[in-house]
Order: C-alpha cells, then sequence, then structure tokens
C-alpha cells in the first residue's frame, strides 16, 4: 500500500499548542466500524465500557529529555536524549555534528561525540540533573518550547515507570476520577509498559508502507495480565486499548513480533510490530487513540483497527466540526 495514501490536509490552527484545563473535557469522537459517529466528551467514556471489560493502559513515565548545551565558545546545542548506553552515556538526537565539551545550565560539564551520543561527568547525579533542568520533549508541531506545567500535563496520570521520550498521549484525557469510576463499575484496569521512542513517531518515508522499518521499544508485560485477557475475552468482555503503544505492546507479544528477554515473573523484551492493513488484531476490541499525524504509523495503526475509509471520513468530519489533533489534542473512541 502506498504511504500516499495516508496524507490527509490538515488546516491552520488544528494543532494543538496546549492542553484543555480538565483532562476529561476534551471531546471525544465515537466511531463505530459501521461508519456511524457521535460527538462527545471524553468523561462519556463511561457510557461505552461495561461491567467485565479491561481498559489496558500504557503506564510509562515520560521523562524530562531534551536539553541545551553551551559550547566554549558559547553557542548552543539542542539535544534529546534517546536511549541509555551505559551509566553515564546516552544516544541523542540533535541537529549538529558536534564533537566536544559542552555544559548544561552552565554547570555541568559533558562531552558529545559527533551530535550522537553525550556522556555525563563521573560523580555527576544524572537523574536529578535530567529532572531539574531536563525539558518535557514535546512534538516538532508544537511551536513552543516546554515548560513547568508540562512536566504534569504531558504525563498520564497513571504514568508509573520512567522511560518514554514521548507520552503515550490517549492517555493524558484520563483523570483519577474517570479511572475509579470505571473501577466501581466492574471494569478491570490493567497496565502493560512500553517506553515510547523514537521509532514510534519517526515518519514512513518509503513509497510504500510495507518497506517502512520500526525501530525496537522496550516493554513490560506481568503474566497476570495475559491471564486476565484471555479470561475476559472468554466471558465475552472486551479488551479496549489506550492508544497505539498499549496495543502494540499486547499485539506484539501475542503475535509473536516480540524479542522475550525474559518470562520468569515478568515478560520483558523488544518489540518493531509495525500495525497497518491486513494485521489480524488478536487482543484489542476497541481503541481509544487521539487524532494522528499524516503519514504516521500511529495513522496507520489506527486504520488497520477502523478500516482506512472510515477513519478518514471520521478524520474529515472532525476537521470540519474543530476538533484539535495531535499530543494535546482531542481523542476518538473506535468501537
Amino acid at each position: 500500500m502506498k504511504t500516499a495514501d495516508f496524507d490527509f490536509l490538515l488546516p491552520p490552527g488544528f494543532i494543538a499548542e496546549r492542553p484543555v484545563d480538565n483532562r476529561a473535557d476534551s471531546r471525544l469522537l465515537v466511531l463505530h466500524r459501521d461508519g456511524g459517529m457521535e460527538h462527545k466528551r471524553f468523561s462519556d467514556l463511561l457510557s461505552y465500557l461495561h461491567a467485565g471489560d479491561m481498559l489496558l493502559l500504557n503506564n510509562s513515565r515520560v521523562f524530562p529529555a531534551s536539553f541545551t548545551g553551551s559550547k566554549p565558545t558559547g553557542g548552543k546545542i539542542e539535544f534529546l536524549l534517546v536511549s541509555r548506553l551505559s551509566d553515564r552515556s546516552w544516544n541523542v538526537l540533535s541537529r549538529s555534528s558536534y564533537t566536544g565539551e559542552l555544559t548544561i545550565a552552565e554547570r555541568f560539564p559533558i562531552s558529545m561525540t559527533g551530535g550522537k551520543a553525550i556522556t555525563f561527568g563521573a560523580n555527576q547525579n544524572i537523574r536529578e540533573i535530567i529532572w531539574k533542568y531536563g525539558r518535557m520533549p514535546l512534538p516538532p508541531y508544537i511551536r513552543r518550547m516546554s515548560d513547568e506545567a508540562d512536566k504534569e500535563r504531558y504525563q498520564t496520570v497513571y504514568a508509573e515507570k520512567e522511560g518514554s521520550i514521548a507520552a503515550p498521549t490517549a492517555g493524558l484525557h484520563f483523570t483519577g476520577e474517570l479511572l475509579d469510576a470505571l473501577r466501581e463499575r466492574s471494569v478491570l484496569v490493567r497496565s502493560v509498559t512500553l517506553h515510547v521512542g523514537i521509532g514510534t513517531f519517526r515518519p514512513v518515508k518509503s513509497e510504500t508502507i510495507e518497506d517502512h522499518r520500526m525501530d525496537e521499544e522496550n516493554f513490560e508485560i506481568r503474566p497476570a495480565v495475559i491471564h486476565d485477557i484471555e479470561k475476559v475475552k472468554k466471558q465475552g468482555g472486551r479488551i479496549i486499548a489506550v492508544g497505539t503503544t498499549a496495543t502494540r505492546t499486547i499485539e506484539g507479544y501475542l503475535s509473536g513480533r516480540s524479542r522475550v528477554l525474559s518470562d520468569n515473573g515478568r515478560i520483558t523484551g523488544s518489540t518493531d510490530i509495525f500495525i497497518h492493513e491486513g494485521y489480524h488484531f488478536r487482543a484489542v476490541d476497541v481503541l481509544i487513540t487521539n487524532f494522528h499525524l499524516p503519514r504516521s504509523t500511529p495513522l496507520m495503526l489506527a486504520a488497520a483497527f477502523a478500516g482506512r475509509k472510515n477513519l478518514f471520513n471520521a478524520y474529515k468530519e472532525a476537521i470540519s466540526r474543530g476538533y484539535r489533533f495531535f499530543s494535546y489534542g482531542d481523542a476518538m473512541l473506535v468501537l
């Protein structure tokens, strides 16, 4: 299938620069797989989930991975911590090919190699530096610098295990009160972990989507979650995945598209699964997701689940009604 088949024109002004004040006040487009649509608020999700269903979350926590380093000459280099190489070294993403010394916050010396890796000093408290001086890694289509408010809002309320450089954004709409209300209605709430890396958002540049390759991302699943999924489905309940990352985690494991490193008390490993049209979903019955970038792998996953024609009709409807798009935007429920 052509990558160009997943293009669409988003008029100016539709990208959400900041989140709504109350998470659950986001709009919710309910898309039925027969093509029908409803327009709700995210808090109306309670009407669509039933006793015996399971809500499956990605509990990865975003860390402030974005930094500005100062050269000895005074020049600045922006870089993003991508993955840990060792206790003190990281792979980074930057637009520079610089090799040499940098300082963070005019206090902490680090060294950069080719604009692709950095090494912290031997006696530095790296985690403290990251959380005190790093910025939340907002996507580049948000045309502002991140601020302290983003350390709370670009994070799900159930974030637990630190390791992502981008938020699992479908979960940004949940409040603690909404999750409690679902539990009170006997909806099971369970979590998996996928640490979102650069691969989730790397643009598809190949002419056909089948030629695109995803980067591997690390995951963790408790065996009890697999058992609960099997039990829910056997008893006629549904698995409601919150976001494309939770979907890729469980589907990657169940379809054998994961590299499992450990299966002793917890299932850990990595997955490079790329879900697009033609994929057979093993677990997920309902999808909660945001409105995604053109030509992106999350858009292709949503199209595989909802049907491409249905999804693009929903996007046209969302644009006509002024929905807010992308990470801090509104949500969609695909039934």
